[in-house]
């Protein structure tokens, strides 16, 4: 009795560390992103011009008194990318052996396949100078992505995940899901249109145009969860968590707009013309992981609701 006692709480630990695991890799995607960002705004892609050694170096022996200026950008770039996906292979190999759920190591595996690919996508991006541009934009796209397939496998490992849904919602959440669905969409399709807006200076009108469709949907939803699914902590905190994210991504957007687009950018300090692209790239990975988390979370729950009709009806005609 005692050691199945003890083998039920080494699972469990195991179970919260491989989450914790999962959270620190979507941690460290974030700032993956940010160092990107900081890479592209500072014109520093091509600093080091060869791949995967530096300078000759093995990447992970170049000496930190060389690194500066561009150098200092891309580097770091490489070694936070070179963590992200050790973690990443580590992730998905525990998830292989551990988790039970297929689907969950299927999400594990695809993961580890996307970091190595983003990996390879990075050093031909040096190696063929010529296609810079577009492999820029794919890999910052699928830089995005990968960032949106961690924050899901943090969430398809939590407590909260692992448990029964406590409380049997009403038909509302039936409709939530497809407009949760649609504005992540709609947040990704905006990524897109940001990756080539800044590394080939195009489609300014689409980008403008998403931006607005962004904002009206993001506003039916937090309405819709004001109004229906206001008792649910875990929609109507990341639904205002959202909301705000809107704003400073707009204002953002506007500064980001003003300093490359307008004469009014001549007047910025330089630090502000990298500031705004950097963080409003950060703020967009940040809506569509909160976008990401309302999407799975209402779906979960109008499963739970269904179950829970469905479990009714059952009960009835057993009665009758």
């Amino acid at each position: 009795m005692d050691d199945r006692g003890h083998a039920v709480s080494a699972d469990g630990a195991s179970r919260v560390w491989l989450h914790r695991l999962a959270v620190l890799t979507s941690m460290l995607t974030l700032v993956l992103i940010l160092a990107g960002g900081l890479v592209t705004g500072t014109g520093s892609a091509l600093a080091v011009p060869d791949w995967p050694t530096t300078f000759g170096y093995n990447m992970f022996l170049y000496p930190w008194s060389e690194m500066k200026g561009g150098i200092l950008y891309e580097h770091t770039h490489r070694l936070i990318g070179s963590v992200v996906g050790l973690l990443t292979l580590i992730l998905a190999l525990w998830l292989w052996v551990k988790e039970p759920r297929r689907w969950v190591r299927s999400l594990g595996a695809a993961a580890a396949a996307a970091v190595i690919v983003q990996g390879v996508l990075g050093g031909v991006r040096v190696m063929l100078a010529s296609s810079g541009e577009t492999l820029a934009i794919i890999h910052g796209c699928l830089a995005q992505a990968f960032f949106a397939l961690m924050v899901s496998l943090a969430i398809f490992t939590s407590r909260e995940w692992n448990q029964d849904p406590r409380r049997r919602v009403a038909d509302h959440t039936e409709r939530l899901g497809p407009l949760c669905l649609l504005t992540t969409g709609f947040v990704f399709l905006q990524i897109v249109f940001g990756a080539m807006l800044t590394h080939a200076g195009v489609l300014l009108s689409a980008h403008l145009l998403c931006a607005a469709l962004i904002a009206i949907h993001v506003c039916l939803l937090e309405a819709r969860v004001v109004r229906h699914r206001a008792d649910l902590p875990e929609l109507a905190f990341p639904s205002g968590l959202l909301c705000g994210l809107l704003v400073a991504q707009l204002l953002l957007g506007l500064g980001s707009y003003l300093g490359r687009f307008t004469s009014v950018g001549v007047s910025f300090p330089a630090l502000a013309g990298l500031a705004f692209p950097v963080a409003h790239r950060i703020t967009a990975a940040l809506m569509l992981a909160t976008c990401l988390v309302l999407t799975l979370r209402s779906y979960r729950l109008r499963e739970s609701w269904r179950s829970a009709v469905g479990h009714g009806v059952a009960s009835e005609g057993v009665r009758a």
